[in-house]
Order: structure tokens, then C-alpha cells, then sequence
């Protein structure tokens, strides 16, 4: 084989080699898009900037600070980043580090609806008390595993059957998670605003709370009332009528809906924050 073949194929080997890394990388972040980690992920960015422009501009006391973090930074991102690192390596044994799930089909997102829909009516006129977390953007894995598992398929009967008082599986949240029930009994993280209306309870205040650090969409059924009141980026929108509420639910969790969706600013005509 001639000289001129040889560096031919390196050049073909490291082609080959620039575009596998750059496969593995964006992989590596879908699998993170939408987590806590990415988070995470852009303050590293920061501080690898912080540390370039020190050396720069001969900040010294900076420059040796942030060396510092970067030296104990390995050690940071397993302790910060264990319950994703767990996440991928389950993935990896089970042979799915690449897949993050397809996003389900339009019939079953409206079948969902549907199925939350007659739910929470149901509930609603027996004063049921319910508290329903649906899963978009942000990974609930954390939260799913305080509660028991079930990986059920999604039913207007079995979500009513849970919150019936007195049986095992009614204090808590149910987490809704690639189409299926994940998990019953769910702890979500409480709202600490002071703005919160003192009116309500526990179930509303962790409801805010879920929608403070995550994109979630959880539906509150009220056991006082019977109001149906849903919270999204910190937000709560209470007693919305059954018309109001399939428009929200259509428009969050149906693709086409969330396609043709312009800016994200709700209509509908509930009472905001109490």
C-alpha cells in the first residue's frame, strides 16, 4: 500500500473517530436534557470559563481557586450526579444507554386525556382527594422511587381506586411516566412561597412545589371543595370547570396541540394563586 493510500485512510480513520465522539456526546446529553444535570452540567461551563479568563487576565487568587474546584470536581460530579450516573448504568445493562423512550403517539396522548379526565370529574364530585403528576421534559426517576412501583397501564379506574381513602396507595402522589402509572404514593417536595393561599393544604402545597423544580404538570383534586386545580412553572390555577380543564391538559400533553401552541399564555379561567 503507497504513502498517499496510508494517509488516506487516517484521515478516513479520524473522520470516522471525530464523528463517533460527537455521536456519544450528543447522545450522552439527550439522555440528560431535561434533568437536574444539565444544570449542573452549565455551571462546570462556568467555572472552566471563569478559569480560562483568570489565566488570562493573571487573576491569581481566582485562577488558583478555581483549580481547586476543577481538581475536586471528579469527585463533585459523583457525588452530585449519582442518581444519573445509576439512571445510564442501568441503561447500559439493560442495552438501552441510547434510548430515551419514543414520544407516544397523538391517539394515546388524548386517550390520557381522556382517562385523567373522567378521573378527576369522578373524584371531584365524591370529594376524592387526588394528586396526579404527569412527566414532560424533566425526569421524575428521583421522585418515583420514594413511592411504590407499579409500571401500571393508565386507566381512569385504577387512578380512582388509588386515591379511594383508607387503602394503601391513596397518601400521596401518583407519578404518570412514559404512559404509564410509575408510581402510587409519591413524596413531592413542598412549597416554601410565602404568596401561597393559607386555605390550602398539603396536597395544593406540594403540587406548587413539584411544579418549582420541575416542568411536571400535576392535577390537585381537593377533598374539601372538589375543585380541580392544576400547577405548571410555579403556578397553581384553581376550581377550573371540566371545558377549562381538558383545554389545559390538551394543550400540555397533546403533540399536535403543543405544535400549534404560540406562546404558552393560558386563557383559561381559573383563579390564580387563590
Amino acid at each position: 500500500m503507497s504513502l498517499s493510500n496510508l494517509n488516506v485512510w487516517d484521515y478516513v480513520v479520524n473522520f470516522i473517530d471525530i464523528l463517533l465522539v460527537w455521536f456519544v456526546i450528543y447522545k450522552l446529553l439527550t439522555i440528560i436534557r431535561g434533568t437536574k444535570a444539565i444544570q449542573l452540567l452549565k455551571g462546570i461551563f462556568v467555572i472552566v470559563i471563569v478559569k480560562s479568563l483568570s489565566n488570562l487576565f493573571g487573576f491569581n487568587t481566582l485562577g488558583w481557586l478555581m483549580a481547586q474546584v476543577m481538581n475536586w470536581g471528579v469527585l463533585a460530579i459523583l457525588v452530585i450526579f449519582q442518581p444519573e450516573l445509576r439512571r445510564a448504568l442501568e441503561q447500559l445493562g439493560r442495552g438501552k444507554l441510547f434510548s430515551r423512550g419514543t414520544v407516544p403517539e397523538e391517539n394515546q396522548q388524548e386517550r390520557l386525556v381522556e382517562e385523567i379526565l373522567k378521573a378527576s370529574t369522578y373524584m371531584a364530585k365524591r370529594r376524592i382527594g387526588a394528586l396526579i403528576t404527569i412527566e414532560k421534559g424533566t425526569e421524575l426517576g428521583d421522585y418515583v422511587e420514594t413511592g411504590i412501583p407499579l409500571k401500571s397501564y393508565i386507566s381512569s379506574e385504577l387512578l380512582i381506586n388509588i386515591f379511594i381513602p383508607n387503602t394503601p396507595l391513596h397518601d400521596g402522589a401518583v407519578i404518570l411516566q412514559n404512559n404509564q402509572v410509575a408510581a402510587a404514593a409519591c413524596y413531592l417536595p413542598l412549597s416554601e412561597s410565602p404568596f401561597i393561599s393559607k386555605e390550602l393544604g398539603t396536597r395544593h402545597r406540594a403540587a406548587i412545589g413539584m411544579s418549582e423544580v420541575t416542568d411536571s404538570l400535576t392535577i390537585v383534586v381537593s377533598e374539601e371543595t372538589g375543585g380541580i386545580s392544576v400547577t405548571k412553572n410555579g403556578e397553581l390555577y384553581r376550581d377550573l370547570n371540566q371545558e377549562s380543564f381538558r383545554a389545559m391538559l390538551t394543550s400540555e400533553l397533546v403533540v399536535e396541540n403543543i405544535k400549534t401552541t404560540s406562546s404558552g399564555i393560558w386563557n383559561w379561567r381559573g383563579k390564580k394563586n387563590g
